[in-house]
């Protein structure tokens, strides 16, 4: 399931990301590989807030939905 489905606050594990290579080089760079732990933290304005390695990233809608987990 994508993760914008996820309920605010649920630690879940990525299992595959979508999109074109450039997108997916992206999300791996920003933290977002296969295997690790993700959570949804909240919705600002259309930018959904993530924590991925202890960090915090913001990415828009369409780029989570990209996101399986």
């Amino acid at each position: 399931m994508p993760l914008s489905m996820v309920p605010y606050g649920q630690e879940k594990v990525i299992v595959k990301i979508t999109g074109r290579d450039h997108v997916q080089k992206h999300l791996a760079n920003l933290g977002f590989t296969v295997g690790q732990s993700v959570t949804l933290i909240t919705e600002i304005g259309g930018n959904m807030i993530l924590k991925v390695k202890e960090t915090r990233v913001a990415l828009d809608k369409t780029m989570v939905n990209r996101i399986l987990v």
